[in-house]
């Protein structure tokens, strides 16, 4: 138990980190280049370009901290096997923003945060960090990982 709460307060610290990056890109991206005002579809593809950039920041801290005596031998398919999940975090966070924005008509830059960095996020979060734990970094995966290394390493001797 103790364990999964030192685990689970590195995966918020990453998820902060990530937070900041998103909502930072997020926000200059839709004040500048995708403001709604030049782009009908700039927040959404604001959102798209941030959160794209908060995977790659947040993969990094959950491989080599978060996770990092779960993590697998082979990063790149753990990193696509991430990157998957992250993008199901994304669509909940997109969708958030969508129905806000678009169906709901709430367009103020505000509403496109509390909608898309806000309730986006808590839903997004749970979803991802229940993935990470039960599949991209189970435990049981590392050492079937671990054991066939160890079977290939010994039948080529």
């Amino acid at each position: 138990m103790r364990r999964l709460i030192a685990q689970l307060a590195r995966f918020g610290v990453v998820g902060a980190v990530g937070f900041v990056v998103d909502f930072g890109v997020f926000n200059l991206l839709r004040a500048t280049v995708l403001s709604p005002e030049d782009v009908h579809s700039g927040p959404f593809w604001a959102k798209v370009v941030s959160t794209t950039v908060a995977i790659v920041v947040n993969w990094i801290g959950n491989r080599y901290w978060t996770f990092r005596h779960q993590r697998r031998s082979v990063a790149a398919k753990e990193g696509v096997e991430f990157v998957v999940v992250s993008l199901g975090g994304m669509v909940i966070s997109l969708g958030c923003l969508a129905v806000s924005h678009y169906a709901l008509g709430f367009t103020s830059a505000l509403a496109d945060n509390v909608s898309g960095n806000g309730i986006g996020l808590v839903l997004g979060t749970a979803f991802r960090f229940w993935l990470y734990k039960t599949w991209v970094y189970h435990p049981d995966r590392v050492e079937q990982e671990s054991a066939r290394s160890t079977e290939a390493s010994s039948s080529t001797r």
